[in-house]
């Protein structure tokens, strides 16, 4: 099966939105055996929409659409998708209870703006909205789907995920099985050195794909029309044990949930002192729900004075090692222990950049430390010159130690 993707509305053609929707369909799409032959963005016009949607009619079996759903003037897209299939608006009452539903969670009326959402392609397949006020729309014309969601991607990703992907895998009787194997402190070309003789002996049906992303490399592997998931998990387990303590998950794991399961299994609680990442970190754990049952809380001690006041960092050692230090950083965790009177403690210190950075320290320098009732270690890490990434890396990197700790008990 063949698909494209058509991403509808003048703010992705000027570089005011950038166009998130398409990927992500083209991930979801490639995970059940669907290739994506082309991705195109068009202006909110409806000739622009209709010579688009012909033209690639005539080479693929699935067009996904998103864009122009809304209840203004300038969202043209389901009055252009009624012309072109030659089809009436007609009231579907089932959206405009939807629409009432929403509204009364924000305690407002329904206006009449809104209430013509509503109003939907009598020959059309409606797709239920349960995030949103605009309903999807999945026509047919000669065998083909042509399939209209809305432009926001929780909207989209929610019809996607409930409705569109499950009907596109049973119509189709597809069957394939993916096992994603999460790693940290690796990288993909690392890694790929690493398992090449195992993904040199995959059978032609078992794929692989490398995942990287700032911090991570996450391996997927994908049977397809197989009978079993059982041979895929065989071939997990081998990648599993040559990578070792590096693999942290599997699927959709994070690292915040990770170390927070294994807190919360040991009993544990944790806190926090951040300089370079700002409170990243802080925002990673607290973004698990049920996190204030291991997280006391966290001081971004960006300046060098919070340091020693809040933490009780010696001035002494800031002035002879510097901020970003051995024995800074762990006079951080400490002080954060004590302060919070946790089980364990992070601290971060480093030269995020793009600005700051000496020879002796360089912009990604970044000291990781890991405090208990039963000691301290730390370690220094360099991860490039993108403040950014440095500090997403810091802070992945910094759970990350603390899960190869939690593990050791």
């Amino acid at each position: 099966m063949v698909s494209a993707i058509i991403t509808i509305g003048d703010e992705l053609l000027i570089g005011q939105v950038i166009d998130t929707n398409s990927a992500w369909i083209a991930q979801q799409l490639n995970l059940i055996g669907v290739k994506v032959e082309e991705r195109v963005s068009v202006a909110d016009d409806k000739a622009a929409i209709e010579n688009t949607i012909t033209r690639l009619l005539k080479s693929v079996d699935y067009i996904f659409i998103t864009g122009g759903l809304g209840p203004t003037k300038d969202d043209i897209t389901k009055h252009t998708l009624c012309s072109y299939f030659e089809d009436e608006l007609v009231m579907h009452q089932p959206t405009l209870e939807n629409i009432t539903r929403l509204f009364k969670l924000f305690g407002k009326d329904v206006n009449n703006i809104n209430a013509q959402q509503a109003m939907l392609p009598s020959r059309a397949k409606i797709v239920a909205n349960n995030n949103g006020t605009a309903a999807g729309m999945w026509f047919q014309k000669n065998g083909k789907s042509i399939i209209s969601m809305p432009g926001v991607p929780f909207e989209m990703k929610g019809m996607m995920t409930e409705f569109i992907l499950p009907e596109i895998q049973q119509l189709n009787n597809i069957t394939i099985y993916h096992k994603t194997i999460c790693t940290q402190g690796i990288g993909e070309s690392w890694l790929a050195e690493k398992i090449a003789d195992i993904e040199s002996a995959l059978p032609s049906y078992i794929k692989l794909a490398y995942l990287p992303a700032p911090g991570l490399v996450r391996l997927r592997l994908s049977c397809y029309n197989h009978t079993s998931d059982k041979e895929l998990g065989e071939w997990v387990d081998k990648i599993v044990e040559r990578v070792g303590v590096h693999v942290y998950g599997f699927n959709n794991d994070t690292l915040p949930y990770v170390v927070g399961k294994l807190l919360k299994e040991k009993s544990k609680t944790l806190a926090v002192a951040e300089s370079c990442t700002g409170g990243y970190i802080s925002h990673l754990i607290t973004s698990i729900p049920g996190s204030s049952s291991y997280y006391k809380g966290g001081v971004v001690s960006y300046a060098n004075e919070v340091k020693v006041n809040s933490l009780g960092v010696s001035a002494n050692s800031i002035y002879a090692e510097g901020a970003v230090s051995k024995e800074v950083v762990e006079q951080m965790a400490i002080g954060v222990l004590k302060k919070m009177d946790s089980d364990y403690a992070i601290a971060t210190s480093g030269v995020a950049g793009p600005d700051g950075g000496s020879i002796e320290k360089p912009v990604g320098l970044v000291w990781i430390a890991i405090a208990s009732k039963e000691g301290i270690f730390s370690k220094d890490f360099k991860f490039g010159d993108n403040r950014e990434r440095n500090i997403e890396r810091a802070a992945l990197t910094a759970l990350s130690f603390l899960r190869k700790e939690l593990i050791k008990k």
